[in-house]
């Protein structure tokens, strides 16, 4: 008997709560996909039979009640049931009314951790250990994304596999990537999930309106760009191997159900790793610490270094979203950049750092060295700590931190402005196209003009020693760095105006306010930002 073939319409109406497919019994197993450097052969089938195969019993049973005890020291289960949460879109509409975008990105984060408190999140779990809130309601995060728009995503947009989409696979202990080459189209894309493949969309703030405008807000929480992929997974499958990220994750459970197990940092070197591990066999993990089934609306938690992996139930499909931050955002990612500028500023002004080293120091130092009893070996280390310590009153701390934040106000996504918001901003400015001529381009813009940032982290004053440049975020693009970190070279006479207009916010500020010695200088600040999307004004 041979499996009867499945239109992708069919498939798309077995996830979004039509008839489920029936699979009946297939013909011999086809060869498997052979990979190359660029993608796969499309036209090959691997076994599907082995890709939909049921579970082991003891991958979904729960840890024994030892290995409970010990779990519970590193993470928590919170309930969160009886909370009636509105749909997305009710929430978003209710947060574009909060004055402060910081205090709408705080609300915004309390709503995702629900019922735990924003405070305790951050003593207890934060960069630490698991969380996980079950919430049993399916409709938590209702409007938030979908097979639904998954699917409408695929035939609306140009998808490109490696780009936008992945198709993986893990069987046997065997992790696969079957990106094809060009674009993803529904039927393909559609035909690799009926084989038992995993999609993975890498971007989805590119494509989804409302998933831009929860990480837009999200990202002023976390002072770091917040990031996001969606899965959707076969049941009866497992779309990943084991591994650890380099992000702080937050799993979101928006359809179906998945059966996730957590396991600790293997070594103090992996915790809070500043990049992703390969992938792991079984053997090497250990035991879980924590092994579930989130259903929809539940949430769970994990720092950075935490091995995890997550397969599906035989009777579901699973659609989680992976909202992700703090990646290279460490103390040491600042000294990175701090050190450097402290030295370089050391060997110009003070003569220790430019004495020169001790003739016969590669005599007594260096690893072939190391084991030698020498007292110059002593008194040469002694003289760089001395120089180490002495490096820490060079150092230009706030200077590293205006390059951090250039590189993050280039990975910010753009803000999602409100009706109000455009209206009373340059998108709402009537200039257009009458008569044979462009009419009403000059900006409205007077003394009284009530104005005001359109987000507080949308634009930030950063020197160089030089220049002072004002980075800004409304520009930038929903694809990663697809755009130029965007910034204006401020003239002398605007700095301290523009540091007024942030420090101002979210209060509105009058043109007439703005320090500037000139009111043509006030005037063409406001009008350069207002040209830029920068400001809006109170009317």
């Amino acid at each position: 008997m041979e499996r009867k073939h499945m239109s992708a319409l069919s498939i798309y109406q077995s996830l979004s709560g039509g008839t489920k497919p029936q699979v009946q019994a297939k013909s011999p197993p086809a060869k498997k996909i052979k990979r190359k450097e660029n993608g796969i052969q499309p036209n090959k089938k691997f076994n599907k039979k082995k890709r939909m195969r049921p579970l082991k019993s003891s991958m979904r049973l729960s840890s024994s009640g030892k290995e409970k005890s010990e779990a519970e020291k590193d993470c928590e289960t919170h309930n969160g049931e009886g909370f009636d949460s509105p749909a997305v879109d009710a929430l978003l509409t209710d947060l574009a009314k909060v004055n402060n975008s910081r205090d709408r990105a705080n609300r915004l984060f309390q709503w995702l951790i629900h019922p735990v408190q924003d405070k305790s999140f951050f003593r207890d779990n934060w960069e630490k250990k698991p969380i996980l809130i079950q919430r049993q309601n399916p409709d938590y995060y209702k409007g938030f994304f979908s097979t639904a728009e998954f699917d409408r995503i695929l035939r609306k947009d140009n998808v490109q596999y490696g780009v936008n989409l992945d198709v993986t696979s893990y069987t046997d202990g065997k992790r696969e990537t079957h990106n094809p080459p060009g674009r993803a189209l529904p039927y393909t894309v559609w035909d690799f999930y009926e084989s038992g493949c995993s999609l993975r969309m890498l971007n989805p703030q590119a494509f989804s309106s409302t998933v831009w405008q929860v990480l837009s807000i999200l990202q002023e929480k976390f002072g770091s760009m917040a990031g996001a992929n969606v899965y959707l997974t076969p049941a009866g499958t497992q779309g990943f191997a084991p591994h650890y990220d380099d992000i702080e994750a937050f799993i979101l459970q928006l359809e179906g159900k998945k059966h996730w197990r957590l396991y600790n940092p293997r070594s103090k070197d992996e915790v809070l790793p500043l990049v992703s591990s390969p992938n792991f066999s079984q053997n090497e993990i250990g035991q879980p610490i924590m092994d579930v089934v989130l259903e929809a609306g539940d949430l769970l938690y994990f720092p950075r270094g935490f091995i995890h992996q997550g397969d599906c139930l035989p009777d579901a499909h699973s659609l989680h979203v992976t909202v992700s931050s703090f990646q290279r955002n460490s103390w040491g990612d600042l000294l990175l950049k701090l050190m450097p500028a402290a030295l370089e500023i050391a060997m110009e002004e003070d003569v220790e750092f430019r004495k020169g080293l001790p003739l016969d120091y590669l005599q007594f130092m260096g690893v072939q060295n190391s084991e030698k009893e020498d007292p110059r070996r002593d008194k040469f280390i002694a003289h760089v700590e001395g120089l180490m310590k002495k490096l820490v009153s060079f150092a230009p701390v706030d200077a590293a931190v205006d390059q951090k934040a250039r590189v993050f106000l280039h990975d910010c996504l753009p803000p999602v402005l409100s009706a109000e918001e455009k209206a009373s901003s340059v998108y709402g400015a009537p200039a257009r196209w009458g008569d044979g001529e462009a009419l009403d381009v000059t900006v409205q813009l007077k003394g009284q003009t009530q104005i005001r940032l359109v987000r507080a982290g949308a634009a930030r004053l950063c020197g160089d020693g030089e220049t002072v440049s004002l980075f800004y975020t409304t520009e930038n693009s929903r694809v990663y760095h697809k755009e130029e970190s965007k910034s204006i070279e401020m003239k002398a006479e605007h700095i301290d105006a523009m540091e007024f207009l942030i420090h101002s916010y979210p209060k509105f500020i009058s043109v007439a306010s703005l320090p500037c010695e000139t009111m043509e200088a006030k005037m063409s600040l406001a009008e350069l930002l207002f040209e830029k999307g920068l400001i809006h004004t109170a009317e």
